[in-house]
């Protein structure tokens, strides 16, 4: 009887995900992975078969990663300072030595492996592969931590199409050798609407957005970008939440029809929030 019940369940799973499915087929979804997420294999793992299932289900899933827990940890290996200047990281010559090394040398291999392990067909960049991402210096005093100035999506555009998922490290350049560390969420940000993503989704250690945030039961489903910037206006949207609905706004403003923000400590987060009516996270949409 347990049994029968179970085989039930798993019938009215797929059948709820069906149209998500067919809604999603063919439409590009960016993931912006980091945080604590990133340091814990077992989520890495998951995330990568998740990845390979959406690309097996029609969808072109692309992932952006940044990793400031393992930069800040081979830093102090060598004996180097990290430095912040208004919560940005200040990044000199040795500094960003590291951060390439941490990121497209090790992060991001390690997430093509596990990618290419459970089936997909995964590619590793940085945005200064084929100029994908164009970048300017915030300010001399935060030395080669940069902005993005221009995405141009023709490399990525070419990866999707040959069914490739790409694996895209939060690295930029200028266009003649300089290299730029760039936080991943304005990066992410950036991509997404330079490749017209249906969805950006944002995997942190967070539940999403809380209208209490010492209650993780006072999660937010839902909300539109008018009462994400109604939130923002007030005070209580604090630390981390801020620069993530700034975000939110700025990709819904430029054509990405919804944000989610979702907790990556939970498995298959992203399944249940693309595949299920009640989702996981936050949604912010038009």
């Amino acid at each position: 009887m347990t049994a029968q019940i179970s085989e039930e369940l798993r019938a009215l799973v797929i059948s709820e995900a069906l149209p998500y499915i067919r809604q999603f087929h063919g439409e590009v979804i960016l993931i912006k992975f980091g945080g604590s997420c990133l340091k814990l294999p077992e989520l890495r793992s998951s995330l990568a078969h998740d990845l390979a299932l959406l690309s097996y289900l029609g969808l072109k899933p692309i992932l952006v990663h940044g990793g400031g827990a393992e930069i800040d940890e081979h830093l102090g290996k060598l004996g180097l300072v990290r430095r912040f200047v208004d919560g940005l990281r200040v990044t000199d010559e040795p500094t960003m030595e590291i951060v390439e090394m941490v990121l497209a040398g090790k992060v991001q291999k390690e997430l093509v492996s596990l990618l290419n392990a459970a089936g997909a067909k995964a590619v590793g960049l940085t945005g200064k592969d084929g100029r994908l991402v164009d970048c300017v210096s915030l300010g001399e005093q935060w030395g080669m931590t940069g902005r993005v100035e221009a995405v141009d999506p023709t490399l990525l555009q070419t990866l999707v199409a040959a069914q490739f998922l790409p694996v895209i490290s939060s690295v930029g350049g200028d266009g003649a050798g300089q290299s730029f560390n760039v936080n991943a969420d304005p990066f992410a940000t950036a991509i997404a609407l330079a490749i017209k993503a249906k969805k950006l989704i944002a995997l942190t250690d967070t539940p999403g957005l809380l209208a209490d945030p010492s209650d993780p039961s006072s999660l937010i489903s839902r909300l539109s970008v008018r009462e994400a910037r109604e939130a923002l206006a007030g005070d209580s949207i604090r630390g981390g939440m801020r620069p993530k609905l700034e975000g939110a706004i700025e990709a819904i403003d430029g054509g990405v029809n919804a944000f989610h923000i979702l907790d990556g400590r939970v498995p298959h987060c992203l399944l249940l929030e693309l595949f299920t009516e009640r989702g996981v996270g936050t949604m912010i949409e038009a």
